[in-house]
């Protein structure tokens, strides 16, 4: 199973309907609002590295006022 934590950084306001829209998307786990440098931090799984990076790529970068994001990809075996 691969994972990735991904920070966002989204418009002023948009941080709820962003939060929603993560939160149906396949592989989207957990969604936290956050304070500090990012809004949103998302927990995405997949079963492979290639489709949790097509799913951060093409779904979740893509959504309407996300500005930035950065992806931390979790290393197998240390859980």
């Amino acid at each position: 199973m691969a994972t990735a934590y991904v920070l966002i950084n989204c418009e002023l306001g948009s941080e709820e309907a962003i939060i929603k829209q993560l939160k149906g998307l396949e592989g989207v786990k957990e969604v936290h609002g956050t304070f500090g440098a990012y809004d949103i931090l998302a927990k995405i799984e997949s079963d492979t590295v290639e489709k949790l990076r097509e799913t951060i790529t093409w779904k979740i970068r893509k959504i309407e006022k996300i500005r930035s994001t950065l992806t931390l990809m979790g290393i197998e075996g240390q859980t």
